[in-house]
């Protein structure tokens, strides 16, 4: 075979790898409350390169022993609870979706070690349409996001059943 044919090959042999479903996952970084916390919370924004929607169905690490997708929502009382998001996060075709605190995030319970500034972990985001996707997160605990919510008190129901 003439080195032409074998680049050819090569080159074909790589279109579906650029077409394959992707998502970008940017800026990711992880907050835990003390060095002997049992649960952390990571963040990030996503950005879903498809032209179709897709979901985060589901995300691991091996530093939990459960991983699972939050959001919070404001009772009737006006405390803000954190409830799991069985149904996944969506995300629309060509949008970023932010998971940021107060908000939609992927909650670590269960820590097999503790997590301490600058540390780092690998997680793994599964989606419904789109090929998994592992990012390494840092640990920025001097980290402040102008999203995180403001007076009220936070209830954190990490049980079955959200």
């Amino acid at each position: 075979m003439s080195l032409k044919h074998i680049l050819f090959a090569g080159i074909l042999a790589a279109v579906p790898t650029l077409a394959a479903a992707h998502v970008v996952v940017e800026d990711p970084y992880a907050i835990v409350s003390s060095p002997v916390a049992q649960s952390g919370a990571a963040f990030m924004s996503i950005y879903n390169h498809n032209d179709y929607d897709d979901v985060v169905i589901g995300a691991s690490s091996d530093i939990a022993a459960r991983v699972e997708l939050h959001t919070h929502i404001q009772t009737d009382d006006g405390v803000m609870r954190m409830v799991e998001m069985e149904e996944g996060i969506p995300l629309a075709a060509d949008e970023t979706v932010m998971l940021q605190r107060g908000g939609m995030h992927v909650m670590l319970l269960g820590l097999t070690r503790s997590l301490a500034h600058g540390d780092s972990f690998m997680l793994t985001l599964e989606f419904e349409s789109s090929d998994p996707v592992t990012i390494e997160v840092p640990v920025d605990l001097e980290r402040t996001d102008a999203e995180m919510p403001m007076g009220g008190a936070m209830q954190h129901n990490h049980g079955t059943g959200g």
